[in-house]
């Protein structure tokens, strides 16, 4: 297996809210959180990474982008919520890879399915969720950007 398994802390999530359109645009839902969360510099005992994940809510059908909040963020207009946490198979892929990315998590899939000790956690608020791992700097220099995929499981005994 060529995954790992981590653990992700509970904390207070700032959420850009459902979008169905994944309009990253400036105007869009999307790419008015993106404004929002890239503007915001945390304290260093608090810029841990990543803060910002982004995902698909299968129960309503459309793009929730989070970032992990902390006590000085001001959250604007967005809305907020207790984001669980949990234990999360990683990967990574080339950012816009959508084939690369399917072949992972098809992988994924069928080694949970065959695990003895795991089983997909998805659930609201809860799924699969990609991160944008390369610093801008280099993505700039190499022109592209790793993403990081992670996908949620538990334990079966729980």
């Amino acid at each position: 297996m060529n995954f790992r398994v981590i653990s992700l802390p509970s904390f207070k999530a700032v959420s850009s809210g459902l979008d169905k359109n994944f309009d990253f645009s400036e105007n869009g839902v999307l790419g008015k959180f993106n404004a929002y969360f890239s503007k915001i510099k945390p304290q260093p005992a608090d810029n841990f990474s990543p803060r910002d994940y982004l995902y698909f809510d299968e129960q309503q059908g459309g793009m929730v982008w989070i970032y992990a909040l902390t006590d000085y963020v001001d959250t604007e207009d967005f809305e907020t919520f207790d984001f669980d946490g949990g234990l999360y198979i990683t990967y990574h892929y080339k950012d816009g890879d959508h084939e690369g990315n399917d072949c992972l998590y098809k992988e994924v899939l069928k080694w949970v399915g065959k695990s003895e000790l795991f089983e997909l956690d998805k659930r609201e608020n809860h799924y699969s969720m990609g991160h944008i791992i390369t610093p801008q700097e280099v993505i700039k220099a190499q022109g592209f950007a790793q993403m990081e995929a992670f996908v949620p499981v538990r334990l079966k005994t729980e």
